[in-house]
């Protein structure tokens, strides 16, 4: 089953890409964007990672072009000097209702088709999956 997830995953990626290469988004891009935008609240760059999935010094270089690029700003978190938030440009909250718009099609097109019973048993599915696997993720305070 991995493979498949796998292969859906990077297909369905894919067709968001392409559908955002006109506003100069790919998936690095947009889903930085995105999560903020979701998030309705500055992050810290930890958090966003956290957030992301990703590691502290990916996020950064990704942030450095994203900056770099107008998409976003980062600013001094008032409660902790050593952190910065992360806040979307203008330009970045335009784009947003672009995103939202071509996810929402395009999760129409490839949903509109699928019983929905069957929907709720694979996301069901998927969610015990994700869940017995955080169960057996090593805990950092084990011992090993």
């Amino acid at each position: 089953m991995s493979p498949l997830v796998r292969d859906v995953f990077w297909t369905v990626r894919g067709l968001l890409d392409s559908r955002l290469e006109p506003i100069g988004l790919s998936q690095a891009r947009w889903q930085p964007i995105l999560a903020l935008h979701r998030a309705q609240k500055p992050l810290t760059q930890s958090a966003l990672a956290a957030e992301l999935g990703i590691e502290s010094p990916t996020l950064v270089r990704m942030l450095d072009r994203l900056s770099a690029d107008g998409w976003l700003q980062r600013k001094a978190c008032p409660n902790d000097r050593r952190a910065y938030h992360v806040v979307l440009t203008d330009r970045a909250k335009e784009a947003c209702a672009d995103i939202e718009t071509q996810v929402a099609i395009l999760r129409r097109e490839l949903y509109g088709a699928i019983d929905p019973q069957d929907m709720e048993i694979c996301v069901r599915v998927l969610e015990q999956i994700k869940e017995r696997a955080s169960s057996l993720q090593p805990r950092a305070n084990s011992p090993g």
